[in-house]
Protein backbone atom coordinates (compact mmCIF):
# COMPACT_ATOMS: atom_id res chain seq x y z
CA UNK A 1 0.00 0.00 0.00
CA UNK A 2 1.48 3.31 -0.90
CA UNK A 3 1.87 5.59 2.11
CA UNK A 4 -0.54 8.12 2.40
CA UNK A 5 -2.57 7.28 -0.26
CA UNK A 6 -5.74 6.13 1.17
CA UNK A 7 -7.58 8.36 4.31
CA UNK A 8 -6.61 7.22 7.37
CA UNK A 9 -9.92 6.36 8.44
CA UNK A 10 -9.86 3.74 6.42
CA UNK A 11 -6.85 2.11 5.07
CA UNK A 12 -6.80 -1.01 7.23
CA UNK A 13 -10.28 -1.70 6.01
CA UNK A 14 -8.60 -0.72 2.50
CA UNK A 15 -5.59 -3.25 3.05
CA UNK A 16 -7.58 -5.64 4.26
CA UNK A 17 -10.35 -5.68 1.13
CA UNK A 18 -6.99 -5.37 -1.39
CA UNK A 19 -5.06 -8.56 0.53
CA UNK A 20 -8.62 -10.67 0.27
CA UNK A 21 -8.85 -9.95 -3.83
CA UNK A 22 -5.35 -10.68 -4.43
CA UNK A 23 -4.93 -14.03 -2.02
CA UNK A 24 -8.61 -15.19 -1.77
CA UNK A 25 -10.28 -14.35 -5.22
CA UNK A 26 -6.68 -14.79 -7.19
CA UNK A 27 -6.89 -11.57 -9.14
CA UNK A 28 -3.97 -10.73 -10.57
CA UNK A 29 -1.41 -7.25 -9.23
CA UNK A 30 -2.47 -5.41 -11.84
CA UNK A 31 -5.69 -5.54 -11.21
CA UNK A 32 -5.42 -5.43 -7.61
CA UNK A 33 -2.98 -2.07 -8.30
CA UNK A 34 -6.24 -0.94 -10.60
CA UNK A 35 -8.55 -1.55 -7.18
CA UNK A 36 -6.04 0.41 -5.41
CA UNK A 37 -5.82 3.05 -7.67
CA UNK A 38 -9.94 3.37 -7.78
CA UNK A 39 -9.86 3.79 -4.13
CA UNK A 40 -6.68 5.90 -3.64
CA UNK A 41 -8.87 8.37 -5.94
CA UNK A 42 -11.82 7.78 -4.45
CA UNK A 43 -10.20 8.66 -1.02
CA UNK A 44 -8.66 12.02 -2.41
CA UNK A 45 -12.22 13.07 -3.04
CA UNK A 46 -13.33 12.67 0.27
CA UNK A 47 -10.61 14.50 1.69
CA UNK A 48 -11.88 17.21 -0.36
CA UNK A 49 -15.02 17.45 0.98
CA UNK A 50 -13.73 16.79 4.56
CA UNK A 51 -15.15 13.27 5.34
CA UNK A 52 -14.08 11.67 8.16
CA UNK A 53 -15.87 8.36 8.27
CA UNK A 54 -16.92 5.61 5.91
CA UNK A 55 -20.34 5.85 8.03
CA UNK A 56 -21.43 8.54 6.47
CA UNK A 57 -20.70 7.55 2.71
CA UNK A 58 -24.14 7.53 0.98
CA UNK A 59 -25.59 7.62 -2.32
CA UNK A 60 -25.66 11.45 -2.47
CA UNK A 61 -21.72 11.04 -2.07
CA UNK A 62 -20.82 8.76 -4.44
CA UNK A 63 -23.03 10.39 -7.14
CA UNK A 64 -21.02 13.71 -6.39
CA UNK A 65 -18.38 11.62 -7.22
CA UNK A 66 -19.43 10.34 -10.33
CA UNK A 67 -20.35 14.31 -11.61
CA UNK A 68 -16.72 15.05 -10.19
CA UNK A 69 -15.15 12.25 -12.36
CA UNK A 70 -17.30 13.33 -15.32
CA UNK A 71 -15.95 16.92 -15.23
CA UNK A 72 -12.86 15.49 -15.16
CA UNK A 73 -13.81 13.76 -18.76
CA UNK A 74 -13.57 10.24 -17.33
CA UNK A 75 -15.21 8.05 -19.76
CA UNK A 76 -18.30 5.88 -19.10
CA UNK A 77 -16.19 2.85 -19.09
CA UNK A 78 -13.57 4.02 -16.09
CA UNK A 79 -16.88 5.81 -14.30
CA UNK A 80 -18.08 2.04 -14.22
CA UNK A 81 -15.07 0.85 -12.90
CA UNK A 82 -14.46 2.68 -10.00
CA UNK A 83 -17.90 1.90 -9.39
CA UNK A 84 -17.55 -1.38 -9.35
CA UNK A 85 -14.49 -1.18 -7.31
CA UNK A 86 -16.66 0.69 -4.76
CA UNK A 87 -19.40 -1.61 -4.62
CA UNK A 88 -16.92 -4.57 -4.06
CA UNK A 89 -15.34 -2.58 -1.45
CA UNK A 90 -18.43 -1.99 0.59
CA UNK A 91 -19.60 -5.50 -0.19
CA UNK A 92 -16.55 -6.55 1.53
CA UNK A 93 -17.31 -4.23 4.89
CA UNK A 94 -20.60 -5.71 4.62
CA UNK A 95 -19.41 -9.19 4.72
CA UNK A 96 -16.83 -8.62 7.40
CA UNK A 97 -18.25 -6.49 9.80
CA UNK A 98 -21.95 -6.28 8.88
CA UNK A 99 -21.57 -2.74 7.89
CA UNK A 100 -24.48 -1.23 5.39
CA UNK A 101 -23.71 -1.97 1.97
CA UNK A 102 -23.69 0.46 -0.87
CA UNK A 103 -24.18 -2.10 -3.64
CA UNK A 104 -27.16 -1.77 -5.11
CA UNK A 105 -27.96 2.41 -4.16
CA UNK A 106 -25.90 3.36 -7.25
CA UNK A 107 -26.19 2.72 -11.08
CA UNK A 108 -23.65 3.45 -13.18
CA UNK A 109 -23.34 5.06 -16.49
CA UNK A 110 -23.79 2.68 -18.98
CA UNK A 111 -20.68 1.89 -21.11
CA UNK A 112 -20.41 1.84 -24.63
CA UNK A 113 -18.15 -0.59 -25.65
CA UNK A 114 -15.51 1.22 -28.02
CA UNK A 115 -14.93 0.02 -31.64
CA UNK A 116 -10.82 -0.92 -31.39
CA UNK A 117 -8.55 0.77 -33.91
CA UNK A 118 -6.14 -1.78 -35.50
CA UNK A 119 -3.55 -1.67 -38.49
CA UNK A 120 -3.93 -2.27 -41.68
CA UNK A 121 -2.32 -5.43 -42.86
CA UNK A 122 0.69 -2.70 -44.55
CA UNK A 123 0.64 -0.25 -41.81
CA UNK A 124 1.53 -3.70 -39.51
CA UNK A 125 4.27 -4.72 -41.76
CA UNK A 126 6.32 -1.09 -41.91
CA UNK A 127 5.81 -1.29 -37.86
CA UNK A 128 7.51 -4.62 -38.14
CA UNK A 129 9.93 -4.10 -40.13
CA UNK A 130 11.36 -0.44 -38.53
CA UNK A 131 13.59 -1.70 -35.24
CA UNK A 132 16.97 -1.83 -36.57
CA UNK A 133 18.66 -5.26 -36.56
CA UNK A 134 21.80 -4.39 -35.80
CA UNK A 135 21.61 -4.06 -32.53
CA UNK A 136 20.61 -6.35 -29.20
CA UNK A 137 17.95 -3.70 -28.34
CA UNK A 138 16.34 -3.97 -31.92
CA UNK A 139 16.18 -7.85 -31.82
CA UNK A 140 14.73 -7.49 -28.80
CA UNK A 141 11.98 -4.67 -30.38
CA UNK A 142 11.28 -6.60 -33.20
CA UNK A 143 10.36 -9.82 -31.20
CA UNK A 144 8.71 -7.91 -29.02
CA UNK A 145 6.09 -6.07 -31.90
CA UNK A 146 6.09 -9.68 -33.56
CA UNK A 147 5.02 -11.20 -30.53
CA UNK A 148 2.16 -8.80 -29.79
CA UNK A 149 1.06 -9.12 -33.43
CA UNK A 150 1.56 -12.69 -33.92
CA UNK A 151 0.02 -13.97 -30.85
CA UNK A 152 -2.23 -11.57 -29.44
CA UNK A 153 -0.53 -10.94 -26.20
CA UNK A 154 -0.94 -7.95 -23.75
CA UNK A 155 1.54 -6.07 -22.55
CA UNK A 156 1.16 -7.74 -18.99
CA UNK A 157 1.37 -11.13 -20.31
CA UNK A 158 4.78 -10.19 -22.28
CA UNK A 159 6.68 -8.63 -19.29
CA UNK A 160 5.73 -11.34 -17.32
CA UNK A 161 6.70 -14.13 -20.10
CA UNK A 162 9.52 -16.98 -18.54
CA UNK A 163 11.88 -18.99 -21.25
CA UNK A 164 10.83 -21.86 -19.37
CA UNK A 165 7.29 -20.63 -20.66
CA UNK A 166 8.98 -20.48 -24.26
CA UNK A 167 8.53 -23.55 -26.61
CA UNK A 168 10.16 -22.79 -29.88
CA UNK A 169 9.79 -26.24 -31.57
CA UNK A 170 6.30 -26.92 -30.70
CA UNK A 171 5.46 -23.53 -31.85
CA UNK A 172 3.73 -21.81 -28.71
CA UNK A 173 4.48 -19.94 -25.33
CA UNK A 174 2.13 -20.24 -22.14
CA UNK A 175 0.98 -17.67 -20.46
CA UNK A 176 -0.89 -16.17 -18.11
CA UNK A 177 -3.65 -14.03 -18.66
CA UNK A 178 -6.14 -11.68 -16.34
CA UNK A 179 -7.09 -13.64 -13.04
CA UNK A 180 -4.04 -15.67 -13.51
CA UNK A 181 -5.34 -18.28 -16.25
CA UNK A 182 -3.17 -19.82 -18.40
CA UNK A 183 -3.91 -20.39 -22.17
CA UNK A 184 -1.28 -21.74 -25.23
CA UNK A 185 -0.79 -19.31 -27.38
CA UNK A 186 0.56 -20.22 -31.35
CA UNK A 187 3.64 -18.24 -32.40
CA UNK A 188 3.39 -17.92 -36.37
CA UNK A 189 6.69 -18.30 -38.59
CA UNK A 190 7.34 -14.80 -38.67
CA UNK A 191 7.29 -14.06 -35.09
CA UNK A 192 9.13 -17.55 -34.38
CA UNK A 193 12.14 -15.99 -36.28
CA UNK A 194 12.14 -13.17 -34.55
CA UNK A 195 11.99 -14.73 -31.62
CA UNK A 196 15.18 -17.12 -31.95
CA UNK A 197 16.67 -14.13 -33.45
CA UNK A 198 16.66 -12.24 -30.24
CA UNK A 199 17.17 -15.22 -27.85
CA UNK A 200 20.24 -16.05 -30.03
CA UNK A 201 21.39 -12.96 -29.94
CA UNK A 202 20.07 -10.35 -28.65
CA UNK A 203 19.27 -11.38 -25.48
CA UNK A 204 22.89 -12.79 -24.35
CA UNK A 205 24.20 -9.52 -25.34
CA UNK A 206 21.46 -8.10 -22.16
CA UNK A 207 22.14 -10.21 -19.51
CA UNK A 208 23.55 -9.36 -16.67
CA UNK A 209 24.97 -11.00 -13.12
CA UNK A 210 21.36 -10.57 -12.18
CA UNK A 211 19.42 -11.20 -14.61
CA UNK A 212 16.64 -13.59 -13.62
CA UNK A 213 14.49 -15.80 -16.42
CA UNK A 214 12.37 -13.08 -18.18
CA UNK A 215 12.65 -13.40 -21.48
CA UNK A 216 12.72 -9.73 -22.92
CA UNK A 217 15.08 -7.65 -20.94
CA UNK A 218 15.97 -3.89 -20.40
CA UNK A 219 19.58 -2.49 -21.31
CA UNK A 220 20.05 -3.31 -17.56
CA UNK A 221 19.02 -6.72 -17.66
CA UNK A 222 16.29 -6.55 -15.47
CA UNK A 223 13.02 -7.41 -16.73
CA UNK A 224 11.63 -5.09 -19.55
CA UNK A 225 8.28 -3.14 -17.78
CA UNK A 226 5.28 -2.33 -19.24
CA UNK A 227 6.32 1.29 -19.58
CA UNK A 228 9.26 0.96 -21.88
CA UNK A 229 6.92 -1.57 -24.36
CA UNK A 230 4.69 1.01 -24.89
CA UNK A 231 7.43 3.96 -25.45
CA UNK A 232 9.44 1.59 -27.32
CA UNK A 233 5.93 0.84 -29.47
CA UNK A 234 4.98 4.60 -29.74
CA UNK A 235 8.68 5.16 -30.97
CA UNK A 236 8.98 2.53 -33.58
CA UNK A 237 5.53 3.94 -34.61
CA UNK A 238 6.86 7.10 -35.64
CA UNK A 239 9.63 5.52 -37.39
CA UNK A 240 7.52 3.84 -39.48
CA UNK A 241 6.16 6.64 -40.68
CA UNK A 242 2.42 5.84 -39.12
CA UNK A 243 0.06 8.81 -38.86
CA UNK A 244 -1.75 6.70 -36.25
CA UNK A 245 -0.74 6.99 -32.32
CA UNK A 246 0.25 3.58 -31.69
CA UNK A 247 -0.23 1.33 -28.79
CA UNK A 248 0.55 -2.07 -27.89
CA UNK A 249 -3.21 -2.48 -27.59
CA UNK A 250 -3.39 -2.08 -31.03
CA UNK A 251 -1.50 -4.90 -31.83
CA UNK A 252 -3.51 -7.13 -29.87
CA UNK A 253 -6.38 -5.64 -31.45
CA UNK A 254 -4.93 -5.99 -35.18
CA UNK A 255 -4.40 -9.48 -34.50
CA UNK A 256 -7.80 -10.50 -33.76
CA UNK A 257 -9.12 -8.06 -37.02
CA UNK A 258 -6.70 -9.71 -39.40
CA UNK A 259 -7.55 -13.15 -38.08
CA UNK A 260 -11.22 -12.72 -38.26
CA UNK A 261 -10.72 -11.18 -41.87
CA UNK A 262 -8.65 -13.92 -42.96
CA UNK A 263 -11.85 -16.24 -42.01
CA UNK A 264 -10.69 -17.45 -38.74
CA UNK A 265 -13.54 -19.07 -36.02
CA UNK A 266 -14.61 -16.77 -33.43
CA UNK A 267 -14.18 -18.88 -30.59
CA UNK A 268 -10.99 -19.80 -31.83
CA UNK A 269 -9.96 -16.19 -31.77
CA UNK A 270 -11.69 -15.87 -28.52
CA UNK A 271 -9.29 -18.57 -26.93
CA UNK A 272 -6.26 -16.89 -28.32
CA UNK A 273 -7.07 -13.74 -26.77
CA UNK A 274 -8.00 -15.20 -23.55
CA UNK A 275 -11.50 -13.92 -22.96
CA UNK A 276 -13.73 -15.53 -20.68
CA UNK A 277 -16.75 -14.10 -22.44
CA UNK A 278 -17.24 -14.37 -26.28
CA UNK A 279 -19.52 -11.11 -26.23
CA UNK A 280 -15.91 -9.31 -25.70
CA UNK A 281 -14.57 -10.95 -28.62
CA UNK A 282 -17.63 -10.48 -30.50
CA UNK A 283 -16.73 -6.40 -31.00
CA UNK A 284 -14.44 -7.50 -33.58
CA UNK A 285 -16.95 -8.48 -36.02
CA UNK A 286 -18.33 -5.28 -35.76
CA UNK A 287 -14.52 -4.15 -36.76
CA UNK A 288 -15.13 -6.27 -39.93
CA UNK A 289 -19.10 -5.27 -40.58
CA UNK A 290 -17.81 -1.41 -40.73
CA UNK A 291 -14.74 -2.13 -42.98
CA UNK A 292 -17.03 -4.19 -45.26
CA UNK A 293 -19.83 -1.45 -45.60
CA UNK A 294 -16.99 0.99 -45.80
CA UNK A 295 -15.29 -0.84 -49.24
CA UNK A 296 -18.97 -1.67 -50.39
CA UNK A 297 -19.80 2.05 -50.57
CA UNK A 298 -16.27 3.06 -51.81
CA UNK A 299 -16.20 0.66 -54.77
CA UNK A 300 -19.49 -0.84 -55.85
CA UNK A 301 -21.29 0.98 -58.95
CA UNK A 302 -24.64 2.26 -57.29
CA UNK A 303 -22.98 3.75 -54.31
CA UNK A 304 -20.64 6.42 -56.53
CA UNK A 305 -21.95 9.72 -57.33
Amino acid sequence: MKAGAINSFWREEVDGFLGWVQLERGLSPNTVASYEDDLQQFGGFLDRESFTSWCDVDETTIGRFLEWLTDQEFEASSLSRKLSTLRGFSAYRERESGASSLTEIVRGPRARRKVPTSLTLGETVRLLEAPSLAAPHGLRDRAILELLYGSGLRVSELTGLLLQSVDLENRFVRVFGKGSKERLVPVGGSALKAFRDYLQAGRPALVKAKTGSEVFLSQRGTPISRKTVWHLVKTHGVRAGLSKAVKPHMLRHSFATHLLEGGADLRTIQEMLGHADIATTQIYTKVEGERLLDEHSRYHPRNRD
